[in-house]
């Protein structure tokens, strides 16, 4: 049986903490996770005074990224009204996340797993998101 490459849990700290230094940078509190090849979290951390409410919201965004292979940001494109994707967002028992904030992972042209971030704006979101993928 082929097993699929997947990042490991020192990959998600590490992306995870350059997350966090990104956040304090822009002064927004946020919670970053970070799921394996199969959309499972394999870490997660909530600054402290992030919104407990985007706990479930960063596990979705990196989720989504993995579940659909692309960012949220361009997700979200793509699900306005008219879009191809619109509705998409009550698929997967809600887990769907149509906003800026989720990136895939990947390594070898292969996708490896996913980030996802959420505590703040939008730009922020994906400021911190693309500095958190970039430690990949």
């Amino acid at each position: 049986m082929q097993q699929l490459a997947s990042l490991s849990l020192e990959d998600a700290q590490r992306v995870i903490q350059a997350g966090i230094e990104k956040a304090e940078e822009v002064g927004q509190p946020q919670n970053v996770a970070v799921v394996d090849v199969g959309g499972n979290l394999v870490a997660h951390a909530r600054m402290d005074g992030a919104w407990i409410g985007s706990v479930d919201i960063a596990i979705n965004k990196a989720f989504t990224s993995r579940a659909f292979d692309i960012s949220t940001q361009d997700l979200s494109d793509n699900a306005q009204p008219g879009e191809q994707f619109y509705g998409i967002q009550v698929s997967n028992h809600g887990r769907v996340m149509s906003f800026a904030g989720g990136l895939p992972l990947t390594q070898d042209d292969a996708i490896v797993g996913a980030v996802g971030v959420s505590g703040g704006t939008g730009e922020q979101d994906q400021a911190v998101v693309e500095a958190a993928a970039a430690a990949f």
